[in-house]
């Protein structure tokens, strides 16, 4: 194969490893990019494209993590993953356990590690490379990959949930989690969330976000419930989507423009978290990105139009 053929081959793979250990669909695509621009200057053709490929976007996305966790330490309110509608690598045998290492959950979990232990944990666990590639990879030995990884997973493990819903159950469970939300319906959310449920906005400073998260299953059935009904007022619209592995939905304005992202986290039979990325930097990946503030502004008009005809 030509050098373009193989590096098209191993596209997929580069940016599925970028991403996990970026968490940023912009940012891994930079990654891999930069690989390519390597791979096409290299003057020797490596004996493993693979190896050779796999190595130098680890080295870059662990460079671009490097710097980005300074901004990430600066960023205004929650910081979450960049939404993922869908993996480019496929593996049918292993397609669940990959889905729920690209969840936004486990890449929270994540973000706890060093760059070092994240990559090798990636490598190792996600992508089962072997010791010496991760060891060419990183820069360091086999040794002390093995170290990295043993001090990764306990900090994982340590974050873990102790029960897991498969993935049927998560979907029949989001299936009634958005009738209910387009109903409006409170006491339909409620049932469907734990008592100490979370809801989790990321503005990231450039579009209306929450204050802080709101907590307890009768506060955010509430405010879900309150808040849908008006957005459907002035024809705001969700397509239910799977979101980093996990059951969601895209929320769309009038024109069809991406307005923010919904993606729960469902174990034991509730949903425990739920995310919400508003953040236009974040979305437009996946398409041309509405104006929050304006659907903002015409959420409250809706909701004194309500309020003044109340009996």
């Amino acid at each position: 194969m030509s050098k373009v053929e193989e590096f098209e081959e191993l596209r997929p793979l580069l940016f599925s490893i970028a991403y996990r250990i970026l968490g940023s669909v912009g940012e891994a695509e930079d990654a891999v990019q930069e690989t390519w621009l390597r791979f096409d200057n290299s003057a020797t053709r490596p004996t493993s494209a693979k190896a050779f490929l796999s190595a130098t976007v680890t080295r870059i996305s662990i460079d671009v993590l490097r710097s980005a966790r300074v901004r990430r330490e600066e960023y205004v309110g929650p910081w979450l993953p960049e939404p993922l509608l869908s993996d480019p690598y496929q593996d049918p045998e292993r397609s669940a356990e990959l889905a729920d290492s690209v969840s936004m959950a486990a890449l929270l979990l994540l973000e706890r590690l060093s760059p070092l232990e994240r990559s090798v944990f990636v490598l190792r666990e996600v992508f089962a490379f072997g010791f010496d590639e991760i060891a060419a990879a990183v820069g360091r030995s086999e040794a002390a990959c093995r170290q990295l990884l043993v001090r990764a997973r306990r900090h994982i493990r340590a974050g873990r949930p102790r029960f897991e819903a498969d993935r049927q159950e998560r979907q029949q469970l989001a299936t009634r989690f958005f009738d209910a939300l387009k109903n409006g319906d409170v006491g339909g959310l409620q049932n469907l969330l734990a008592a100490d449920v979370q809801l989790v906005g990321d503005g990231g400073g450039k579009a209306p976000q929450l204050a802080r998260a709101v907590v307890g299953a009768e506060n955010v059935a509430r405010l879900l419930a309150s808040v849908y009904p008006l957005m459907a007022r002035i024809d705001v619209t969700f397509e239910p989507r799977e979101i980093n592995g996990e059951p969601g939905a895209v929320f769309h304005d009038r024109d069809g423009k991406v307005l923010h992202i919904l993606a729960l986290d469902v174990l034991d039979g509730q949903v425990q978290t739920i995310r919400s990325v508003i953040n236009p930097d974040k979305l437009g990946h996946l398409g041309p990105v509405a104006d929050a503030w304006a659907i903002d502004q015409e959420v409250k008009q809706a909701r004194r139009q309500k309020n003044r005809t109340r009996p």
